[in-house]
């Protein structure tokens, strides 16, 4: 009762009409912060951190809070529209929002990503209000070897789930963990494989690689196939969203699942992107059709836009529970909660009770803010559609190489984005999945600092993944999903000796 009376004094702190307009301005900074390829929510975050020194606190959360969540609605239309992720964890809403575009369906793959995105940051913020103690206490039990059992699981997940080649899939991978190791060893402080480049010292930046394997391959293979869109009639109206809510209730198992992965890798080390492959993967797994994935499955929307939400939203809970961030974005705003003079961490929620529940009202108010707005842009995302191809990839090759520089700020990048780009183009031509070297290119580093910390705590033994119930249950989870392939096609193999 206390929380839900400490919600209501949150709610009439921020329905002024100066945090309202605040709010608006951010969703919509946010919005172009997500559509632009390279940029982000963490760069449009600090960035724009400056400018609220001059605020009170409130107000300055509340502006950059909602920065954050445009960006994370505003990921998935690049995604849709031409097949450049926005973001990094709209990677994987590309697989079949893109086709649904191209089938001349635009308008219910955005509604459906706005609409999961919705759903997820809702469930998110639930569990924030409700949940933080209990998930701060669990947290502080993850070491290393939980980090590590996570990404294994993710990993695994991937390989074990996916329809492509196994053989294909294991290779993308080593050659993203192969990319992921290029740079500063954190764990020696040695270099590797950077030949004597200084411009590979800090490794490769996933968002250019993701810029060129997605962006510059798709025009390429464009060009290839004759300058043209598919789908060019992409008009939408009322009757479309609400044709497309009226299904929401054909797949609330999917938002539920993929809501459920996304907090869970929200609060523990697994993030945003490795929640959006997991979401899709474990949708592909029960969908009762998993051969229309990749064709143009509305759930193959649903699923990662809802998990990657859920996922960035429920980031937050440790950064303001425990001080520790979840997420890149969360790490910007734990720099300005500290250049308030505010510290984050248990006795937050006791000596700056304002703060805290007018923030948790601003992220209910703020999504629901978004998803109107977003919704009400619909027409003009999908307008672009009708652009000949010829005029737009000029922009769209700018738009990528300001992406790709933006970065760091960095000419070296754009190169290194056209480099990306013909790799992808080579593993479209050779049927050679693209999903798994990003996952691999984003997760490679992190897990392999994860394994090697909890390496160096037990002298080489491998029983510290099974030393407590917890980091054991998930990497049990992770060995069953990588046989689960094995284990089903000798099912299916018994079956046809059997007829």
């Amino acid at each position: 009762m206390d929380d839900f009376n400490s919600l209501m004094h949150g709610f009439s702190i921020v329905l002024s009409w100066q945090n309202i307009g605040l709010m608006i301005i951010g969703i919509l900074l946010g919005i172009v912060v997500g559509v632009l390829p390279g940029l982000g929510g963490p760069n449009g975050v600090a960035i724009l951190l400056p400018l609220t020194f001059a605020m009170n606190p409130t107000s300055a959360i509340i502006l950059l809070s909602c920065i954050y969540w445009g960006a994370l609605f505003g990921g998935a239309i690049t995604s849709i529209l031409f097949n450049i992720p926005g973001e990094a964890w709209s990677v994987a809403t590309t697989f079949d929002g893109y086709p649904m575009a191209q089938n001349g369906k635009a308008g219910e793959a955005l509604t459906s990503a706005f609409t999961g995105s919705f759903i997820g940051a809702l469930v998110g913020v639930l569990m924030i209000t409700f949940l933080a103690p209990l998930v701060a206490k669990f947290a502080l039990r993850f070491g290393p070897p939980e980090f590590f059992a996570v990404y294994f699981l993710t990993f695994c997940s991937f390989i074990g789930m996916g329809k492509e080649p196994k053989g294909k899939i294991v290779i993308a991978m080593c050659v993203g963990f192969v990319l992921a190791a290029v740079g500063l060893d954190t764990i020696s402080g040695q270099l590797r494989m950077t030949f004597g480049q200084p411009v590979l010292l800090r490794g490769f930046d996933f968002l250019v690689a993701v810029i060129g394997l997605f962006g510059i391959s798709e025009i390429l293979m464009t060009i290839e196939e004759g300058l043209a869109f598919r789908g060019k009639n992409g008009k939408i109206d009322l009757k479309i969203v609400f044709k497309t809510w009226a299904q929401m209730p054909r797949h609330f198992m999917t938002l539920m699942r993929s809501s459920a992965i996304g907090c869970w890798l929200g609060i523990t080390p697994g993030g945003a992107t490795a929640a959006s492959f997991m979401g899709y993967g474990v949708a592909k797994k029960f969908s009762k059709d998993p051969d229309s994935f990749g064709k143009g499955n509305v759930e193959g929307v649903l699923a990662p836009e809802t998990a990657a939400h859920a996922a960035g939203t429920s980031a937050l809970l440790p950064m303001l529970a425990l001080g520790i961030p979840g997420s890149a974005t969360a790490a910007v705003l734990l720099g300005g909660l500290m250049i308030w003079g505010l510290q984050p961490g248990p006795l937050l929620f006791v000596e700056q009770k304002d703060f805290v529940w007018g923030l948790i009202a601003s992220m209910y108010l703020g999504n629901i803010a978004g998803l109107i707005i977003v919704l009400a842009s619909v027409p003009l995302f999908a307008a672009i559609l009708r652009i000949p191809f010829s005029i737009i990839a000029p922009v769209i090759l700018v738009v990528c190489a300001i992406g790709a520089f933006t970065v760091h700020n960095a000419a070296f990048d754009i190169w290194l984005m056209l480099a990306f780009g013909i790799v992808g183009y080579v593993f479209k031509k050779l049927d050679y999945p693209l999903a798994p070297l990003v996952l691999a290119l984003v997760l490679g580093d992190r897990a392999e600092d994860a394994f090697r910390q909890s390496m160096l705590a037990s002298r080489g033994g491998l029983d510290i993944f099974w030393a407590n119930g917890l980091v054991g249950t998930i990497m049990t989870l992770a060995l069953v999903g990588l046989a689960w392939s094995l284990l089903s096609g000798a099912r299916g193999k018994m079956r046809q000796r059997a007829a």
